[in-house]
Order: structure tokens, then sequence, then C-alpha cells
């Protein structure tokens, strides 16, 4: 019953609540944001979301606050993550500011409070049948491995753990507590990036640095994911 119907419910109250009560925070963000990026304050990705009827992942917008510049080398590349994250974007990610936009996504049924997180295209194609059912569920604004490691646990544990919260039954007690968990760990300010880097590591970087996949079958996904995002 929660599962199916209650948690739906409560995703779009507490989200619109959220919104609500913590507006003026996100309109000194936007502010700043604008200022600071010199431009939009708002970052925009595609990221695979619950599957609909067909079995297929339908593909959303994440909404995040921007934390990096779009400095580019003369070539007009841009230049790499650590280069371009701001003083500001690592305030915004060490806080976890940089994630209250998603409460849009949660309010207009994209995403839920609590669920596996939503990942990059580029690493859905890279997971298993059996790994890719973590979006039989909405993705979440928090789950299971938020609170048991989230950047500084591998990419295999991380899945491991979405399947076990979706496995395990969802209740609204389990959802209560990985909630107030992720309190804990935000003002801790743990584990929100992996120690010794900026961004993590993509899931088909890992796989074929780790020796799981050759480069063939990496080229051939990366492939796939560009098809997927073009439509």
């Amino acid at each position: 019953m929660y599962a199916k119907f209650l948690k739906r419910f409560l995703d779009f109250l507490l989200s619109l609540s959220a919104l609500i009560v913590l507006s003026p925070i996100l309109l000194i963000l936007m502010i700043v944001g604008a200022i600071t990026m010199k431009g939009n304050p708002f970052f925009f990705q595609p990221r695979p979301g619950k599957k609909g009827k067909d079995g297929k992942e339908r593909i959303f917008r994440l909404i995040k606050f921007r934390t990096m510049s779009n400095a580019k080398d003369r070539e007009g590349n841009l230049l790499p993550d650590d280069v371009r994250l701001t003083s500001y974007g690592k305030f915004l990610r060490s806080t976890s500011l940089d994630e209250l936009p998603e409460l849009i996504n949660i309010l207009v049924g994209d995403m839920s409070i609590v669920g596996p997180r939503p990942q990059l295209v580029r690493d859905m194609v890279f997971m298993s049948p059996e790994q890719r059912r973590r979006h039989d569920v909405r993705a979440g604004l928090t789950g299971l491995a938020q609170v048991n490691g989230r950047n500084n646990i591998t990419w295999e544990q991380k899945i491991e753990y979405d399947l076990q919260y979706i496995d395990s039954g969802i209740t609204f007690i389990g959802d209560i507590k990985i909630i107030l968990q992720t309190v804990g760990k935000v003002l801790k300010r743990s584990d929100t990036v992996r120690e010794g880097t900026v961004s993590d590591m993509d899931f088909g970087d890992w796989l074929l640095r780790e020796g799981k996949i050759d480069q063939e079958t990496y080229d051939a996904k990366q492939k796939e994911a560009k098809d997927l995002l073009r439509g």
C-alpha cells in the first residue's frame, strides 16, 4: 500500500512544502549562482528514470544548481572538472545544496525523496539487466547507497544497495530511517565526493579500468548511450 500509493502522495506533499519553506534560500542561491557562474545558475542533465509500461527507462531532465563553469580550452573543449569546479561549487557540493532543485523533479513525479540515485545514461547502458532493476522504481533524492558510503563505495556496491532497497520491501519506516541518516550525513558533509577526486568516475570507465570489459565493448556502449540521448 505504501510503495504503490502513499509514497507518491507524500513525495508530492513534502516536496511542495519544502519548496515553499526553502524558497528564500533557493532564491538567494539562484541569484548568487547567476552572478558566480555568469549566467544560468541551473544545471540540467538527462538521467534514466523509472521504467515505463514498455519496460524501458524513461529519460528525464535532472535539475541541480551548477557547480562548474563552462571554461574551455583554445580548441573549444571543456577544461577538466577540477579546473572548472569553482569555490562556490565546492561549497554547494559539500553542503549538498546543489541538490535542492531536485525537489522540482520530485514534485512533478520524475523522482522520489527516497530511492536509487539517478545515474547517467552512459552509466545505465553498462548495467546488466539485473542491475537495471534499480529502475523499477522512481529514482531518489537520497537512498540506501547514499547513507552507506555514497561516493566512497564501489559502483557494484552502490547498485547492490539499490537492489537491496527494492527487494527488502519499500516501507514508510525504512524511508524515514534513510531520510534521518541522510540528514546526519549532510550535517557532517561526509562522502560527498570520492576521496582524492573532484567528480566520481563513470561506471563504464570504472569497468574498463578494473578489466571487467574490453575497449570494444566500452566503445559500443558509449555509442549506445549517445544514440539514446539523440532519441
